[in-house]
C-alpha cells in the first residue's frame, strides 16, 4: 500500500440545526473532490453546525443527528474516507465528537478533551469532556485528531504524538476576532515543534448570530514552515499530498496561501459576512436602513450592499427640521453611489403631533433630551412600518462606543433586528470607511470606487436633533474615548490603570460611569458582528444592577 496520503481540508459554511442541507452540502463536497483524495476533513460540528447551543439538549435533535450521519455514510460509500465532526451520544452523555468515516460506516470516533467555557464559548453547558484521544488507524497512517480547543493545550498534542501518531489533524470552529489568525497560527506551529508533527488545521467560515467563522484552514509541516493557507470569509477546498522520505518523515507539498488583510479589511470583510448569512439563513428578502447623512449609515449602508447586493437594500432618509442640507445631500450621494434604492420620508409632522400630544402631560421644563428623543424613535417608527410591509429586516447602525456609553436612543435609532457596526469602534469605522473606499472587498456585491463621500468622512459627527449638536458636545473625542473604553472593555483595566496612560483622570471616570449606566440599553440591543476581543452581549456580561464602582 503506498504511503502517499493526499488530505482536502474543506472549509465549508454549515447552517446550525439544519441538518438535511449540512449533510447535502457535505455529500456534495465529497463529490467535488479531486480525483487523488484519499481523505477529507470537514470543521467542527459540521453535521449540525457550530454552536448549537441547547439544541444539544434536545434527544429529538440528537435522534436526527445520528440518522443524518448514519444516512450520510451510507450515501457515501463509493467515495473517499472523511472525518466527520458532531454531536454524539455515548454512556449517557453528549460529546463533540469527530468520526472517521469509511466504506459506508463509522470506522472511529474521537471525543473532545478540553471543552472551552470563557468568552463566547459555554460547551460544558451541553458536552462532556472525553478522555484524552488515541490515534486513529487509517490505510497504513495514524493520525493524531484534536478537535479545535485541543489544539490549544500541549498536553493532547504530545499524547498523541506518545501512542504513536504521524500527523496531527484539527476541525475546528473558530470564531474570528481581530488578530485571532496571527494567534492560532501562533498556537499550531508550537504543537508542530513540540511533537515535531505536521499539523493539518481546517476552519468553518461564514457567519452565525453574532459569530463570523473566517475560515483560513491551513497545513504546517512538522518545524511549522506554511504550506498552504485557505481563503478567509469564503468556502474552498484546499487539497496537500504527504509523503514519507526514507527516514520516515513527511513530506508535503506547498499549495496556495492567501494572507490575512490589515485591519480594516479583516473587520470589513467580517462585518459583511456576518450580515450576509445573517439575512440569508433567516431568509429576510433585504434590509431597510435609516441614512443620516453621518458616517455609521454610509458604511453600514456599503456593508449591506457589498453583502447582499443593492436590489436587496432599501434606504430612507427621515429629514427633521434640525436635519442640514449637507446631510440630505449626503445621505442621497451615499446610496446613489452604492446604487441602493434611496427615498425621503420625513418625520417633522409626526413630530409636532406627539409633541402636542404630550405637552399637557409633561412637566414643566421637561429636559430637551424628551424632544430630542422624539425624533429618534419617530424615525424607528417608520423603519418598523416598512419592515413590516415589506418582511425586509431594519439594520440598525450604531458603533461600539456609542453603544458602550448610551449613546444611542432606546426604541429610535437601536431598534432593529442587526447591527454590522456593534462591536465596531467610531474609529475603526472610519478606517474600515476608507478602505472601502479604496478598495472592493473580495466576494463583494457593490460597486468599485469611492462609495461613501468625502465630506461624511470629513465633517464632525452629529445626531442633528438639535441646533448646531456635535457628539463631542457629549462625549470625549473618539480616539479619546475609544482608547479609554478600550482599556474598560477590552482589556479589563482600572481607572487608575488607564490613568497611567496618561488619559485625564475625570474624563476615565466619567466615561467609566457612562459604561456602567448604559448595561441596560444594550440588553436591549439588536445582535451583531463580534469583531474584538470583548464584544458585547455574549462575551461581556455585567449586571444591569450594579453597585461596584470601578
Amino acid at each position: 500500500m503506498s504511503d502517499n496520503l493526499h488530505i482536502t481540508l474543506a472549509q465549508i459554511n454549515p447552517v446550525v440545526g439544519a441538518l438535511a442541507p449540512n449533510a447535502a452540502a457535505i455529500r456534495a463536497t465529497l463529490e467535488a473532490l479531486p480525483a487523488q483524495t484519499r481523505l477529507a476533513v470537514f470543521p467542527e460540528l459540521a453535521i449540525c453546525g457550530y454552536p448549537p447551543e441547547d439544541l444539544v439538549l434536545k434527544p429529538s435533535f440528537l435522534d436526527a443527528v445520528d440518522a443524518e450521519v448514519a444516512n450520510l455514510a451510507a450515501a457515501c460509500a463509493d467515495r473517499p474516507a472523511f472525518l466527520l465532526p458532531a454531536p454524539w451520544r455515548r454512556d449517557g452523555q453528549v460529546y463533540n465528537a469527530c468520526h472517521l468515516i469509511e466504506g459506508g460506516r463509522v470506522r472511529a470516533t474521537v471525543l473532545k478533551h478540553h471543552l472551552p467555557n470563557y468568552g463566547v464559548f459555554d460547551e460544558r453547558r451541553v458536552f462532556a469532556p472525553g478522555p484524552l484521544p488515541e490515534p486513529i488507524a487509517f490505510r497504513n497512517h495514524r493520525l493524531g485528531v484534536m478537535i479545535c480547543e485541543d489544539m490549544w493545550f500541549p498536553d493532547v498534542a504530545a499524547h498523541l504524538k506518545s501512542r504513536g501518531a504521524d500527523m496531527l489533524i484539527v476541525p475546528n470552529a473558530s470564531p474570528f476576532e481581530l488578530g485571532k489568525p496571527e494567534t492560532r497560527l501562533t498556537v499550531a506551529r508550537a504543537r508542530a515543534a513540540e511533537t515535531g508533527l505536521p499539523l493539518l488545521y481546517v476552519n468553518q467560515c461564514g457567519g452565525q448570530d453574532e459569530l463570523v467563522f473566517d475560515g483560513g484552514s491551513f497545513a504546517l509541516n512538522e518545524t511549522g514552515q506554511m504550506l498552504l493557507q485557505g481563503e478567509f470569509f469564503a468556502e474552498g477546498l484546499y487539497s496537500t499530498t504527504w509523503e514519507r522520505n526514507t527516514g520516515g518523515a513527511w513530506l508535503g507539498d506547498a499549495g496556495i496561501r492567501h494572507e490575512a488583510g490589515p485591519e480594516p479589511e479583516m473587520a470589513y470583510r467580517a462585518a459583511m459576512t456576518g450580515l450576509r448569512d445573517y439575512v440569508i439563513k433567516n431568509s429576510f428578502p433585504g434590509v431597510l436602513i435609516g441614512m443620516s447623512g453621518g458616517i455609521d449609515s454610509a458604511l453600514s449602508a456599503a456593508l449591506a450592499v457589498d453583502a447582499l447586493g443593492a436590489e436587496s437594500v432599501h434606504c430612507v432618509m427621515m429629514p427633521s427640521r434640525f436635519t442640514s442640507r449637507e446631510s440630505l445631500e449626503d445621505a442621497e450621494a451615499c446610496t446613489r453611489a452604492l446604487g441602493a434604492f434611496y427615498e425621503t420620508i420625513a418625520i417633522e409632522e409626526p413630530v409636532q403631533s406627539f409633541n402636542a400630544a404630550l405637552s399637557a402631560h409633561l412637566p414643566p421644563g421637561a429636559p430637551s433630551i424628551t424632544f430630542e428623543n422624539l425624533q429618534s424613535r419617530a424615525r424607528g417608527m417608520v423603519l418598523m412600518a416598512l419592515s413590516n410591509a415589506t418582511g425586509r429586516m431594519v439594520l440598525s447602525t450604531g458603533n461600539k462606543s456609542e453603544m458602550a456609553v448610551g449613546y444611542a436612543t432606546l426604541y429610535g435609532d437601536m431598534c432593529g433586528g442587526f447591527n454590522a457596526l456593534k462591536d465596531i469602534y467610531k474609529t475603526l469605522v472610519y478606517d474600515m470607511s476608507r478602505w472601502r473606499n479604496a478598495h472592493r472587498p473580495a466576494h463583494g456585491l457593490g460597486p468599485h470606487g469611492v462609495v461613501i463621500p468625502d465630506r461624511i468622512l470629513t465633517k464632525a459627527p452629529t445626531a442633528e436633533l438639535k441646533p448646531g449638536q456635535t457628539d463631542q458636545d457629549t462625549l470625549p473625542p473618539y480616539d479619546v474615548l475609544d482608547a479609554i473604553l478600550e482599556g474598560l472593555i477590552e482589556k479589563t483595566h482600572s481607572v487608575e490603570e488607564i490613568v497611567k496612560t496618561g488619559q485625564d483622570r475625570e474624563t476615565v471616570l466619567r466615561v467609566a460611569r457612562m459604561l456602567d449606566r448604559a448595561e441596560y440599553k444594550r440588553r436591549q440591543a439588536p445582535p451583531g458582528v463580534k469583531i474584538t476581543a470583548r464584544a458585547f452581549g455574549r462575551e461581556r456580561r455585567y449586571p444591569i444592577t450594579n453597585g461596584f464602582k470601578n
